[in-house]
């Protein structure tokens, strides 16, 4: 069978994007899927994504990682998704979907720029050597000097293996504070095993780590309403923002914003 495909990127995170609405394709095949991710002996990617139709909403996410299982949500590959369903004329501007964490909303605005809305999140584990929560996938965060230099691979192996988490998994982000609100991240994928060149639901848990451990980032109004903020963030892939709202340590209405480009498009014989 001939399969057809776009392949879709969103600062530096890449994924085989699948138009999936007459559900011809075998979710339960993971040697398939990992093929088909394999960037030897497949079309290459950090993940593949089925854009199906749903009851309720504009469209359904199913996402799975580059080891064929599927994944929880994905924020670059929400946002590469919306891309594609706008190509596809899905919706104009504005849209809604169902993912694994539940409901999302998104815009897209010429020039690729995608908003893509996340889970609210209100709890953190806040360790002095570390910060963990779920931003749709789980992330453990942890502030190191010289990122750029920095053993990713190495260092985030070992947390991701280690007795806590060996059996669930965690995604591992290493943050440098470049400036206020400007942060640099890099992180080590579970699924994937390796460092990516960006993750979206690793720079949003990032953001919120910031947001904990900044002092200029603590405040909240004399009336208790909810502040707003806006950090940028620097990945291997480009530039993220994630902007918020934030009442002691509940965040809500997260949006992570950028680019969402298609690379190429074409078919491949499968058996």
């Amino acid at each position: 069978m001939k399969l057809f495909f776009d392949k879709y990127q969103g600062t530096g995170n890449d994924f085989v994007m699948i138009d999936d609405r007459t559900e011809r394709f075998n979710e339960k095949d993971s040697a398939l899927v990992a093929r088909l991710c394999h960037r030897k002996f497949g079309i290459g990617a950090d993940g593949l994504i089925l854009l199906r139709t749903d009851k309720d909403y504009d469209f359904k996410m199913v996402y799975f990682n580059a080891d064929g299982k599927e994944g929880s949500m994905c924020g670059n590959g929400g946002r590469c998704i919306v891309a594609f369903a706008h190509q596809l004329g899905i919706f104009k501007e504005q849209t809604t979907f169902n993912a694994v964490d539940g409901l999302h909303e998104a815009s897209i605005k010429e020039g690729a720029m995608v908003s893509l809305k996340m889970k609210d999140v209100d709890a953190v584990e806040i360790t002095p050597s570390f910060y963990f929560m779920d931003t749709g996938s789980p992330h453990y965060v942890t502030y190191v000097e010289d990122v750029a230099d920095f053993d990713v691979f190495g260092n985030g192996r070992k947390i991701r293996y280690n007795d806590r988490f060996k059996e669930q998994g965690t995604n591992v982000n290493f943050v440098e504070r470049l400036s206020d609100k400007h942060l640099f991240v890099r992180t080590y994928e579970r699924g994937v095993e390796d460092e990516t060149l960006s993750c979206g639901t690793g720079v949003t848990a990032c953001a919120i780590a910031e947001s904990l451990s900044n002092p200029t980032m603590q405040g909240i109004s004399s009336l208790g309403f909810e502040v707003g903020f806006e950090i940028r963030i620097k990945v291997m892939g480009g530039e993220l923002a994630v902007a918020y709202h934030k009442n002691k340590n509940h965040f809500t209405n997260i949006y992570l914003k950028g680019k969402a480009e298609k690379v190429f498009e074409g078919s491949i014989e499968i058996k």
